[in-house]
Parts: structure tokens; C-alpha cells; sequence
């Protein structure tokens, strides 16, 4: 049988794994696997959705002009330095298509969000693994790495799987370490679950700099995920190297006004916020008093926990154990991290009944008997 062969650096890609939809023999479950927003979507951003139904035989606005004037009103940028994509994942792919190639180099933290290395192998560039520092970015280990190949630095930041965060001064000093032809992407998909002031930072570092993207998402906080709505910032000479190779209309209509609806609804944003600041704290609290049969919880700033499984109950265990009884968390393997879960912050309700089960799972470890 003869045909076309893929590039070899196409052929040895292992395929994104999104979290899981359902669970055993496709039951309905409780989806704690994906980080999205358990409070749905701004009524607001809804509505507008569903006027948009109406234009579905016109192309889109390919330039997603009105939406980039309301993220640069919001967040006071300039709208000729945003960049729209099919999620923010498109724009880190076209972040590497642009800049590296075969024998160039993209860098990245252990741990780092997993369409990094993808992004590096799509474009036959070589994907490169800083260590982490207790499940944390190491600013140290990352400017160590750095060599004359390195084209494109992923900084997560809060990071994804771990949901730590590296201050801004930091990332300031890796910047500062970055030789001028190195593009610096902050990938900030969770940026809103920060204070304002936290999450404003790296626009305003990259406000001045020549070789910094921010890409933000309407994926996670403003419950858009089925949408695929993304934006990046940076210099102008950059969007526009971007702008050459992302998809015409790569933003639907409907998509393009229910984010601009949904980014006047901030009162939407500020009760996720704090609902999942909540939440995540008391379940995190859960966590530590199971500290005695080997859990803990990375420290987190996201809409997320990673729980680390060091006893007699398995992280696989965990998982399995939460699937049967209707919970879908993220366990990671193919990361490096067979020994913790990522369970989303969900409802109250499904954020307690999360908790009650693993409390049941380790219950059921030290039971007398038990292997």
C-alpha cells in the first residue's frame, strides 16, 4: 500500500487528549475534567449567541474588528495589537508556525500546558522541558535552557496543569535574560481568576516590548468554551506576522458577539471569581485534612487543584474510583504526573460531593483488610 507519508516530526506527535465528557459506558457524570466555568455563561453573552443564529449564510467579520476594540477598551490596549483566534490555542500554534522551525527550539516548564510541545512538533522544531520547581516555574532553570536555537518560550502563568503562579517580577527577569529574537508568549487562560491588578501585568510588560504575545481566552471565566473564542497582544510587527498565517474567519459571528456581550457583563466575571475563590479554598482545606493518608494539593490560583496521591490510595485509584461513582476529573500520565488529579472547581454541590467521595476512597484504603 503506497500513499503520502507525513513529515517524521508530524508522525511521531501523540495527539492532544482532552479530559473526558462522560463516564463508564458513556453514563452522564459530573465533569470535573476541563476547567470550565461551573456557573455556565453570562445571560448576557447567551443572548446574544442567539441573535447571531440569524446571519449564519455571511463570512464572519475576518478581522473580528468590533471585538478587538472592546478587549482593547476593557483592558486599555491598543485594538491594532489584537490578534483573534479559534481559541487561544490557535494563536500559541501560530506563535510557533511563525517564528521556529526545523532545528530551532521552543521552550517550555515541566509541567507546562500540553499543546506546547505539539505547537513545537507541528512545525518540526525541537520541543524543549525545563525542570519545574516543586510542581512551580523555575525562572532560573528556564534561563538556563535558553540557547542559541531557542525561538519561542511558553510561560503559563497561572500555569496549567499545576495552577501555580510566577510573579511578574520574575517573568520580567527571564524576559530580560531572553536574547531579542526569542518570542516570549505569556499564556494567560486563566488570567481573570487573578486580582485586576495581577492579571493586567503582563499587558503592560508587554505594552513596551518587542517580543512579547499575551494570549488570553474566553474559554474558561466567561463560559465559552464551545465557542472557541481566543485573543493574543503584542507588538505590531508580531500580530501582523501572525495575522499572515492564522485561518480566514477563524472567529464565527455568533462567537465574535457573544464575547463582546460577554465582556460587558464583568459582574459575571467578579461572582465566578469569587465563587471559585470560594470553593477553591474549602476544597483545597478538605484536601490537607487527608494529609495523613498521603494527599495534598499543589497551590493553586486557577479554577483548578492538582491533588498529589502519596499513600495507600492511587492517583489511578482516585480516578477510577470517582469515575464509578459519577465525577470526571484529569488524570495526567502522559505529563509526568500518574501520581496527581486535576479536579476543576465545580458547583458547590458538585465541589462538596467531590470531596465526600475521595473521603470515601481513602475511608475505604484503611479499612481494616484493605490492600
Amino acid at each position: 500500500m503506497t500513499g503520502p507519508t507525513p513529515k517524521p516530526w508530524i508522525a511521531a506527535m501523540t495527539p492532544y487528549t482532552p479530559g473526558r465528557s462522560t463516564g463508564g459506558s458513556n453514563a452522564p457524570a459530573i465533569k470535573l475534567s476541563s476547567n470550565e466555568n461551573p456557573l455556565g455563561t453570562s445571560a448576557r453573552a447567551a443572548e446574544a449567541l442567539a441573535e447571531a443564529r440569524g446571519s449564519l449564510a455571511r463570512y464572519p467579520d475576518p478581522g473580528s474588528t468590533a471585538l478587538r476594540g472592546a478587549i482593547g477598551a476593557l483592558h486599555g490596549i491598543a485594538a491594532e495589537r489584537i490578534i483573534c483566534g479559534t481559541g487561544s490555542d490557535e494563536i500559541l500554534h501560530l506563535a510557533a508556525g511563525a517564528y521556529a522551525g526545523q532545528g530551532d527550539e521552543i521552550l517550555y516548564v515541566r509541567y507546562g500546558f500540553s499543546v506546547y510541545p505539539l505547537a513545537a512538533q507541528r512545525v518540526g522544531a525541537t520541543p524543549v522541558e525545563a525542570d519545574d520547581r516543586d510542581y512551580a516555574t523555575d525562572i532560573d532553570a528556564l534561563i538556563a535552557a535558553i540557547t542559541p536555537r531557542t525561538r519561542v518560550i511558553f510561560l503559563a502563568n497561572p500555569n496549567n496543569p499545576t495552577g501555580t503562579y510566577t510573579g511578574m517580577a520574575e517573568v520580567a527577569r527571564l524576559h530580560d535574560a531572553m536574547p531579542a529574537d526569542c518570542l516570549l508568549v505569556i499564556d494567560q487562560a486563566y488570567a481573570e481568576y487573578l486580582d485586576p491588578e495581577r492579571a493586567a501585568a503582563p499587558l503592560a510588560l508587554a505594552r513596551d516590548a518587542d517580543n512579547i504575545v499575551v494570549t488570553r481566552t474566553f474559554s474558561k471565566i466567561y463560559g465559552l468554551a464551545a465557542e472557541r473564542i481566543g485573543w493574543g497582544y503584542g507588538p505590531p510587527a508580531v500580530i501582523e506576522a501572525l495575522n499572515r498565517i492564522r485561518a480566514p474567519f477563524n472567529v464565527t459571528t455568533a462567537g465574535q458577539k457573544a464575547a463582546m456581550a460577554a465582556l460587558g457583563d464583568q459582574d459575571f466575571v467578579a461572582t465566578s471569581r469569587a465563587h471559585n475563590a470560594k470553593w477553591r479554598a474549602w476544597l483545597a482545606g478538605r484536601i490537607a485534612a487527608m494529609g495523613n493518608a498521603g494527599l495534598s494539593a499543589v497551590p493553586s490560583e486557577a479554577n483548578f487543584l492538582l491533588v498529589l496521591f502519596d499513600g495507600a490510595l492511587s492517583a489511578e485509584a482516585a480516578y477510577e474510583g470517582l469515575m464509578a461513582r459519577g465525577y470526571i476529573t484529569r488524570w495526567l500520565p502522559g505529563q509526568g504526573l500518574a501520581h496527581g488529579l486535576r479536579i476543576t472547581i465545580g458547583t458547590e454541590e458538585e465541589t462538596r460531593g467531590v470531596a465526600e467521595v475521595l473521603e470515601a476512597l481513602v475511608g475505604e484504603c484503611q479499612a481494616p483488610g484493605a490492600r
